[in-house]
């Protein structure tokens, strides 16, 4: 038996081990909940495969699977060009930090967009609104018109008036600021959700499932509230709902199945 005991792990080893650590953590949490991570796993199951059939002496099969792993990345950067600008557009970004977690902003801004999706709901003002959290939204904002405008009601209400350039699209709001508005959000494309939702609030799910963002929704024919969470939607809200559920996942995140009224 090899004898390890020369062997010595420095200051500098445990530096090396902690920061591959780091970096696997980081790009973990970057892939969540997006296409992304479905094929990370697919990788994982293939290289799994390949090594299987390297043991048991399937040469016909791990020539295949040694192939088709020589091209992947290949077909990674083509395929998901847009997934990994967005991944390394988030180093540095403020989605980083649980947004609102030691500000003394949080409640005042909960209550200011409570406050104002209950005036668009009662006048039956159609509204998209997508919170940044740790995933940053920088991409989708890039699509619609930068504003850099710190939040409040009033401006809320004045980006949603029918007919004003900004009306169409979501706002996205970073840290206590609108990053941008009239933006443009990915469809969610599940089968199963209901005929009776319309574009923003399709809007809203397909960004809560590639994201970790909050999507509040006013619909323009009902005056309903909602929220997307996790690529769920909960409704309908009012504004003591809504304060709730953007508290408890501002603060103390949780699942969207604990949330559902």
């Amino acid at each position: 038996m090899r004898d390890l005991t020369h062997l010595q792990v420095g200051w500098a080893d445990l530096a090396d081990i902690l920061t591959v650590a780091l970096l696997i953590y980081v790009l973990l949490v970057l892939l969540r909940g997006t296409r992304a991570m479905q094929m990370l796993w697919g990788i994982v199951i293939l290289v799994g495969m390949y090594l299987a059939a390297n043991a048991l002496g399937l040469l016909t099969v791990s020539a295949i699977l040694r192939e088709l792993l020589f091209y992947l990345p290949f077909a990674i950067v083509v395929l998901f060009q847009q997934e990994i600008r967005r991944m390394l557009m988030a180093f540095g970004s403020t989605g980083w930090y649980r947004i609102f977690g030691t500000s003394d902003e949080g409640p005042v801004f909960i209550n200011e967009l409570a406050l104002g999706a209950q005036a668009m709901a009662s006048d039956r003002t159609g509204a998209l609104i997508a919170i940044e959290r740790r995933d940053t939204l920088a991409g989708w904002a890039e699509t619609g018109i930068p504003l850099d405008a710190r939040f409040s009601y009033d401006l809320l209400l004045n980006i949603f008036i029918p007919g004003t350039p900004l009306h169409d699209g979501a706002v996205i709001i970073r840290g206590d600021r609108i990053a941008a508005a009239a933006c443009f959000l990915p469809l969610t494309t599940r089968a199963e959700i209901s005929s009776e939702l319309g574009t923003r609030h399709r809007a809203a799910i397909g960004l809560s499932e590639e994201t970790d963002a909050l999507v509040v929704v006013v619909s323009e024919e009902t005056g309903t509230i909602s929220l997307a969470i996790e690529g769920q939607l909960l409704r309908p809200l009012d504004d003591t709902k809504l304060r709730s559920a953007l508290a408890e996942n501002l603060y103390f995140p949780h699942s969207a199945e604990e949330l559902e009224p």
